[in-house]
């Protein structure tokens, strides 16, 4: 055989391996030790010396080998070389063999890209003493455009690049389970997660390369595996891991709650003040909740209804206002009806007797003959209704020994602003929050409200300047609020480190009113202490409404209220605000019943005549499930929002107070004589 027909022979295999290959590869190899093994290969006799060097030793062929010698293609996870032909030439073939066996042997370490069109001489020409001229032909190839750069550079940085994706491509095989591609899959199948259908086709395919990935059993065929196919899937595929989606799998894959992990993806790709339409869940994970319930027998607790004084046991009552409806016999009277629309006035209630709410419950309650709620305005997040289980022989599924629970205004276990400034992604564990409420009186209120603070270096944080220089930072920002969805706004700071001595001044601005005339509700929290605000008129346009101000002496906080003092009478949930309410039954919650010692946080009900809850609440809560059903909250979460409680004319329903939250009521309590008393929790 011909040197020629060997070359030719070559270059047929080089097409080959380009043809079905997204990309060549170079293995480790030490380029004059391939060289040398191509020389050394040459059975005995077939390479002697020619005039000066041995007949196949040529500086054209040398660069060929060294250039692109080392080059391979990978095809299910094996190497193949463009030395693996068949050439039944007793003077090549072993040349082939030697260099083929060598470069399996290697481990890739690059992709293959050429900063020029031709690799290796194709023939040169010598003129001999004389005077013919002298044909030499080398190895010699034409590139593909794929495996061509327009120059050293751009090769140099086609390369990282394809090696960069490789090695991305590695770690999202092996951190990202399957498990996690398929909860993601059909959250997207559900239309349950943001944008997720852009990359319905990319986890799909990357799911496949995950399942071929993890039936091989080397780390060189992995190796191999992860070269050719993050050269063949492409980039979105390829680094997936990078991408937001990755962020999602690699949370879930480590283990994350899936609300969590969820959250922390739509923060990436959604809007700011994107909510999310309603609890997430997979199939699985609903089949799984199913086979527990079951099991464990808590089919027939699912069902749930308002509470009624006859489901409550004498031991679970700490007062019971015997003579209330005695007493509102006149309720009917014209007059009495007309006095209800009277506000009274709080100021008159100033300076009254203080008093702690467990030595209210010990030393004043056993005494008490009638019992009277003064019901304000911010009062609206402790309304409080107590549910039942409608099949009342049905095992608890809850921590405690019953099956009873509760739900404050707005579907929440302890709902407040914080609670809805949390849930709308602001920070509410800082130093320092302030916050404000609107929208959730019942009317649409369409008005654009912003919170503003300014500092004390004259410093304004506002909707156009959130952060300022003291680390202060507005990150709840509404300007359209939802019919029917509290809108909140919230300025914090995370530390009294970055803050400046002096007065902060917080107001609410008016930047566009639509028509609202129910005012805000604020909150501010300094120190562990939360103090709330109720402005209850309308808030003209470009209006400013001082609220509070805050002086900071590079330790300690010191608040003084600056919101106008004003009382008007609301309608909430059938009984009016600002007036002595009479009150039925007081009582701990349901978590406090059975055992002194409780179970979790206590909370003081005070469930009043007259009070309808007129919300559609939830049945249950996550935080009441018992361990053994804590794995499967995610399906819980959605029971408890799709099985609603029927409409109910009579209900126990109130105002509830948690013992960890700061805050106070007025109540009136008549025994041998009557007083009016502040009661702090």
């Amino acid at each position: 055989m011909e040197f020629s027909e060997f070359n030719r022979a070559l270059q047929k295999k080089f097409a080959e391996l380009t043809k079905n290959a997204a990309h060549l590869f170079e293995v480790e190899a030490d380029k004059d030790e391939l060289w040398n093994l191509y020389l050394d290969s040459f059975p005995e006799g077939t390479n002697e010396i020619y005039r000066e060097c041995r007949e196949y030793d040529c500086h054209c062929c040398r660069h060929f080998i060294k250039t692109i010698g080392n080059c391979v293609a990978i095809h299910d996870n094996q190497i193949h070389t463009v030395w693996d032909l068949e050439l039944g030439d007793a003077e090549f073939q072993p040349v082939a063999d030697a260099l083929s066996g060598y470069l399996k042997s290697r481990a890739v370490t690059d992709a293959y890209i050429s900063s020029v069109k031709t690799v290796g001489t194709e023939r040169n020409y010598k003129q001999l003493a004389d005077g013919k001229i002298e044909t030499y032909e080398h190895f010699y190839l034409k590139l593909p455009d794929k495996l061509v750069a327009g120059d050293a550079c751009s090769a140099g940085r086609m390369k990282g690049e394809l090696r960069d994706r490789k090695n991305v491509f590695v770690r999202s095989l092996k951190e990202i389970t399957e498990e996690s591609i398929q909860t993601v899959l059909e959250l997207i199948a559900q239309n349950s997660l943001y944008r997720g259908e852009g990359w319905k086709k990319i986890l799909s395919e990357f799911l496949k390369y995950k399942k071929e990935w993890e039936k091989l059993e080397t780390s060189r065929e992995k190796e191999n595996f992860a070269w050719e196919k993050s050269a063949l899937a492409g980039g979105a595929v390829g680094r997936i891991r990078n991408h937001s989606i990755g962020v999602l799998l690699v949370n879930l894959s480590e283990g994350m709650e899936l609300d969590e992990a969820v959250r922390k993806y739509e923060q990436i790709v959604a809007p700011a003040n994107y909510k999310r339409p309603k609890p997430i869940f997979t199939k699985k994970m609903l089949e799984d909740a199913r086979k527990k319930i079951e099991q464990l027998g808590y089919m027939p607790s699912l069902e749930r209804r308002f509470a009624v004084l006859d489901d409550i046991s004498i031991n679970s009552i700490l007062f019971s206002n015997r003579d209330a409806r005695k007493r509102m016999a006149g309720a009917d009277d014209i007059f009495a009806a007309m006095e209800q629309e009277l506000a009274v006035d709080l100021k008159r209630f100033s300076k009254v007797e203080e008093v702690p709410a467990e030595s209210f419950v010990k030393n004043i309650l056993p005494s008490a003959r009638e019992l009277e709620l003064f019901l304000e305005n911010r009062h609206y997040a402790n309304m409080v209704s107590l549910i039942a289980p409608k099949n009342a022989s049905a095992p608890t599924m809850f921590k405690w020994k019953n099956g009873f629970s509760w739900t404050y205004s707005g579907n929440v276990a302890d709902s407040d602003i914080k609670q809805n400034v949390k849930s709308a992604g602001g920070a509410v564990d800082g130093v320092l929050r302030f916050s404000i409420q609107w929208n959730d009186m019942g009317d649409w209120d369409r008005n654009d409200l912003d919170v503003h603070c300014k500092e004390p270096s004259g410093e304004e944080i506002m909707f156009n300047h959130k952060i300022s220089r003291t680390k202060g930072a507005l990150d709840v920002d509404i300007i359209n609020p939802e019919n029917g969805r509290p809108a909140v706004e919230n300025i914090t700071w995370a530390s009294k480190d970055t803050m400046d001595q002096g007065k902060y001044l917080f107001f609410v601005h008016q930047f566009t009113n639509r028509g609202g005339r129910n005012g805000f509700r604020a909150e501010l929290e300094l120190d562990g202490n939360i103090y709330q605000f109720d402005y209850t008129k309308e808030v003209r346009q470009n209006e400013d409404v001082p609220v509070a101000e805050v002086t900071f002496d590079g330790q300690n906080f010191t608040m003084k209220g600056l919101l106008p003092s004003n009382v008007s009478v609301r309608e909430i949930w059938g009984v009016k605000t600002n007036q002595f309410i009479p009150v039925s039954v007081v009582m701990y919650s349901p978590n406090y019943w059975d055992e002194p010692a409780g179970t979790g946080h206590r909370h003081y009900f005070f469930m009043l005549k007259g009070c309808r809850n007129d919300e559609m609440p939830n049945g249950m809560f996550n935080e009441y499930l018992r361990e053994e059903l804590m794995e499967h909250k995610r399906v819980f979460e959605a029971l408890g929002s799709r099985m609603r409680l029927e409409d109910s004319e009579d209900q126990l329903s109130g105002v509830g107070f948690s013992a960890t939250k700061r805050n106070d009521v007025l109540v009136k309590v008549k025994g041998a004589s009557e007083r009016v008393l502040r009661v702090k929790f």
